[in-house]
């Protein structure tokens, strides 16, 4: 028996241990995901759409019980760990309600003699494989949308964070669900990929590292299915001349540390107009001082600890390469106890005078630390934010809003900002370019990768 423990951030203590599933339970998950897929696919939208809406009542309804779970899976200050509950609702709500209008037959003009027209039509098994960073809206984004095209789910979370994928089924039986149209499975990395390769899954959705986006891509090479892959991010921010930098430093700094730097599309570079360069850093500098590094579980909290201790030695890692390398770091790791070699506690960092050789710059961090470099003008900014592997969100900071559309323009990510960044709106595509990924969730554009059109050519006798 094989036995997957869950190591809290915040103390080091064995908070979860739950059982893999040996082959024998994977078989009858796939098995009864595929039964129950041929009879949910005939329910009726409407039926779709209550059974998922009570389910979202029934999940928001534990949000405090939730909030702490989560906090004490991934560190998560206890303070905003209930912001995600919140989140999964919008997410979930919206994509219901847009359902009808995505999923409906296209009607085609009138042609004599005959009828056409083209359906949106299931997938049938979809694996979602989620994260730990956001592990309720990640995996909300991929399967409310599948479960409303009328797919049938199993949702593989990390093992970081068990209890969120339980909870998923916990609110999916409260309503009733029709069994096997939902189920979760604790798998091992050798499990999952053999998930991937069955030929019963007909759609991967996966969130993660660009490796795990790799394994996925090698393991359904051949069978053709729908996979749709979000893989991270080393997301930049410019801050032109023109801003409001009352406005503007609040909105990136909180960009970049807030989840403790955990976020796909978190900032991790900022670009600034050298006029009003040394300005800013000083005020960016003065927000994250304000920080406070502690429990996640104390309300006072504002950073907490990374998810893990070989994660904040990641980060510190780089931190000490650029600063060997000539970079200034603002920050001094002295004024944060907790902050130690080994421990996944890892004091904020602001850096300046680097430059694109640091790994800092242009490996993710998925960290508290953020690198700060001046530049002339608008070209030598859009050069340097699109000098990246990586395209998931991109953020322009400015007052001329008819300039910042123009330079949003010329950036290489799935999403653009003005004035915001670290955000997703729901009815907008989420997507990647570069290794970010591929494919695309939520909006109705989401709908497509969940479905697979079917033409009607219909002449009349």
């Amino acid at each position: 028996m094989a036995i997957q423990k869950t190591i809290s951030p915040v103390d080091g203590s064995v908070y979860v241990e739950r059982e893999l599933a040996d082959p024998a339970r994977v078989e009858a998950a796939l098995e009864r995901a595929v039964t129950a897929q041929r009879t949910w696919r005939e329910t009726s939208l409407a039926e779709r759409a209550r059974l998922c809406s009570r389910m979202v009542d029934a999940f928001v309804a534990r949000r405090d019980e939730l909030a702490l779970e989560l906090t004490w899976q991934m560190g998560r200050p206890i303070a905003v760990a209930g912001g995600e509950i919140g989140g999964f609702e919008d997410r979930a709500r919206t994509m219901i309600a847009m359902a009808e209008a995505a999923l409906a037959p296209i009607r085609l003009a009138d042609k004599p003699g005959f009828t056409r027209y083209i359906t949106r039509e299931p997938l049938g098994v979809s694996f979602i494989v989620a994260p730990w960073n956001f592990p309720f809206m990640t995996a909300v984004n991929a399967v409310v949308p599948a479960i409303m095209a009328g797919n049938a789910v199993i949702l593989k979370h990390s093992a970081q964070t068990p209890l969120c994928a339980e909870r998923f089924q916990q609110a999916f039986d409260e309503v009733g669900l029709p069994e096997g149209v939902f189920q979760h499975l604790h798998l091992s990395h050798d499990a999952a990929e053999a998930v991937v390769r069955d030929a019963r899954i007909a759609h991967v959705s996966f969130t993660g590292s660009v490796a795990g986006g790799a394994m996925v891509e090698r393991n359904a090479a051949g069978r053709f299915i729908a996979t749709g892959l979000e893989l991270g991010g080393k997301d930049p921010a410019y801050i032109r001349a023109d801003v409001n930098l009352d406005e503007a430093v609040p909105g990136v700094m909180d960009g970049a540390f807030f989840n403790s730097g955990q976020s796909c599309c978190g900032i991790e570079r900022i670009y600034v107009h050298e006029s009003i360069f040394d300005d800013f850093v000083e005020r960016a500098v003065a927000w994250v001082r304000q920080l406070k590094l502690g429990n996640p579980t104390d309300p006072a909290t504002t950073l907490g600890p990374l998810v893990r201790p070989s994660a904040a030695d990641f980060v510190r890692g780089q931190i000490e390469e650029a600063v060997a390398a000539g970079a200034r770091a603002w920050i001094d790791p002295g004024d944060y106890p907790l902050s130690r070699p080994g421990s996944a506690y890892l004091a904020p960092q602001v850096l300046t005078e680097v430059d694109h050789s640091m790994r800092v710059m242009h490996e993710e961090s998925f960290g508290p630390v953020v690198g700060i470099m001046p530049v002339a003008d608008d070209d030598e900014a859009v050069r340097l934010m699109n000098d990246s592997d990586f395209g998931l969100t991109a953020a322009v900071y400015t007052r001329d809003l008819a300039t910042g559309e123009a330079i949003a323009r010329r950036l290489e990510a799935g999403t653009v900002f003005t004035n915001r960044c670290d955000y997703l709106d729901p009815e907008l595509a989420w997507t990647g370019v570069k290794q970010s990924g591929r494919g695309c969730s939520l909006s109705r554009v989401g709908y497509e990768t969940l479905t697979r059109p079917k033409s009607f050519h219909l002449k009349h006798a």
